[in-house]
């Protein structure tokens, strides 16, 4: 299996022209589209749901810059759409790329700020409903981009220098950002260092660094984040990560919201000067090449290796979009 695949993504932005969301107008007529109408069109597209899915892993825009995996991407939309792109060579170029990742790259800085990910086998149609909601509709961009666009990608100072929690309304808002901060920013430092084995020794080389690194790399965060920042699950790999009573409650509501097809938003429960913060980890394509089903997703070799390292592995037979643990994050509430 092909072991590497460049991001479609750069540390530097050329604007060109990009077509960045649909006519929108106050009122609706003969080929105009309300606002109103352009917001449930954006919402209903399949290529929303697979975009946040499949991309927001890496991709998050909720990410601060220092946090990133990989830029937003409304930067890919950038760099392949310009004022006389139509929509089929939009969708042509990106599925020939993740076809074909070894090919020479529109955008060549990737590699260099944010290395290589795995070969990833999406089903063409994917790529293609995830390129039609990209060309159709605006992209959602993290606060710190617009400086960053200001500069022309000359690696703008993020203001923030990390997450920024401060949000206007109240606490228990507050307490959701700051969570959901802390899980990026855990998340992204395991997100590059997985990415890194895997390039090297390929999914066996995830699945070693993850056995020995993983909980370290977790609880340094937790170190350097000032909380309690902790992955669990009621199928676990490793027994250390096995969730406990109160985790086991909010799995099962995580559950029934995902598969329900509703808007899931983090669990903050506040008490005694502590706040408890929890979010789900849900499965993609990625995912699956070690937690899939064995034998189909998972490859032999690397189902012998899980078994060696993890004899009470619990973490398999997963697809697509499913609820694998969740974040259960503890820390001190604001001071008065």
């Amino acid at each position: 299996m092909r072991n590497t695949i460049l991001f479609l993504l750069s540390s530097i932005v050329l604007i060109i022209g990009c077509k960045d969301g649909v006519k929108v107008t106050g009122e609706s007529t003969d080929g105009v589209t309300s606002k109103e109408e352009a917001l449930e069109a954006k919402a209903a597209h399949p290529g929303k749901g697979l975009m946040e899915r499949e991309c927001y892993m890496c991709h998050n825009p909720k990410a601060s810059e220092a946090h990133m995996i990989a830029p937003p991407m409304a930067m890919i939309k950038m760099h392949y759409l310009d004022s006389t792109t139509t929509k089929e060579q939009f969708t042509e170029a990106l599925v020939y790329w993740l076809n074909d990742p070894e090919q020479e790259s529109r955008i060549p800085n990737a590699v260099k700020r944010f290395g290589s990910m795995p070969y990833i086998p999406y089903p063409e149609k994917v790529i293609e409903q995830i390129a039609h909601y990209m060309y159709d509709h605006e992209l959602d961009r993290p606060d710190w981009f617009a400086n960053y666009l200001e500069s022309d990608g000359q690696g703008a100072e993020n203001p923030l220098g990390k997450y920024d929690y401060a949000t206007t309304g109240n606490a228990e808002k507050r307490y959701a950002n700051k969570g959901l901060g802390h899980a990026l920013a855990t998340k992204a430092q395991l997100g590059r260092n997985l990415m890194k084995a895997i390039n090297e020794k390929g999914t066996q080389g995830a699945v070693e660094f993850c056995n020995v690194k993983a909980i370290p790399l977790t609880d340094s965060m937790s170190v350097m984040q000032n909380a309690v920042i902790k992955r669990v699950s009621d199928k676990p790999r490793n027994p250390k990560n096995q969730a406990n009573a109160k985790e086991l409650e909010h799995i099962n509501f995580f559950k029934e919201q995902i598969a329900s097809d509703n808007s899931v938003e983090p669990i903050v429960e506040e008490q005694d000067g502590e706040v408890n913060f929890y979010y789900p980890i849900t499965t993609n394509t990625l995912c699956l090449q070690c937690h899939g089903n064995p034998n189909e997703q998972i490859e032999p070799e690397t189902l012998a290796v899980l078994r060696n390292l993890y004899p009470k592995d619990k973490a398999v037979g997963y697809g697509i979009n499913e609820l694998r643990g969740i974040w259960s994050i503890n820390f001190e509430t604001d001071s008065p």
